[in-house]
């Protein structure tokens, strides 16, 4: 049971006290009873209209008939709040990458790297090169052979070096940072939120702010209950003085 329906409840339940107390104190649970159902109810009603359309009821059902505004501003909030240029900065922090991400990650790239077919094309190419004629005397590309893992094992340590120097950092965290602040991918970004906003219809709007909203609105119905029951007993009180 919701807060709203246990407030409604106690409201309602001290107007059925008032009506078979003792008469000492019946106006007083009446009286405070009637403003808080009034409060409560009265709040109730508006959190039902904002969602809800209530024919004869001008105004309610407001979230669908305003669904493209509010989509509009849904737009809006996203892009200031998530995409704006200090955001993007915070999301492309190039120092935080380099350390956390490519840090981490290059030197298990490097592994992975098979060296042979680099290793193929430079026996290849010594071989036909005039070299070429002289290396056939003594075995051909066999006689190359022996260099393949010495080879990759000089060619990985190379990478790791590079990838650790700062100029290569430097060049990824440029191209980070040009990256964060390129119109294509504003643009794009822009493109995804307008395609994926147009495809809501009024239902989906209304369920997305419910989903929001709606829970915490339940405070205003206990809230309205509990300010109405207060009005109600200290105007029990000065009517029965």
């Amino acid at each position: 049971m919701s807060k709203g329906s246990i407030t409604n409840l106690a409201a309602l339940t001290l107007v059925l006290l008032g009506l078979v107390a003792p008469q000492s104190i019946a106006p007083y649970l009446m009286s405070s009873g009637l403003f808080a159902l009034s409060g409560a109810v009265t709040n109730s009603l508006a959190i039902h209209m904002l969602f809800e359309k209530v024919p004869g009821l001008y105004g309610s059902g407001v979230i669908s008939l305003h669904f493209e505004t509010i989509k509009t501003k849904l737009r809006e909030m996203i892009m200031d709040q998530f995409f704006s240029p200090d955001s993007l900065d915070r999301f492309f922090d190039a120092s935080a990458l380099m350390q956390e991400g490519i840090h981490n990650m290059m030197p298990s790239m490097i592994d992975e790297v098979d060296f042979d077919r680099a290793f193929d094309s430079l026996v290849e190419a010594i071989m036909a090169s005039s070299m070429g004629s002289m290396l056939g005397f003594v075995g051909g590309p066999k006689a190359l052979e022996t260099l393949r893992q010495p080879f990759a094992d000089r060619m990985r340590d190379a990478l790791y070096d590079f990838v650790e120097s700062p100029q290569f950092h430097d060049a990824v965290a440029k191209r980070l940072d040009d990256l964060a602040h390129s119109d294509d991918v504003m643009a794009r970004i822009e493109l995804l939120i307008d395609n994926r906003l147009q495809e809501l219809t009024p239902a989906q709007v209304k369920e997305l702010v419910q989903r929001m909203i709606k829970e915490h609105l339940g405070w205003l119905v206990v809230w309205g209950g509990v300010i109405g029951g207060a009005l109600g007993l200290v105007v029990g009180l000065v009517t029965n003085l």
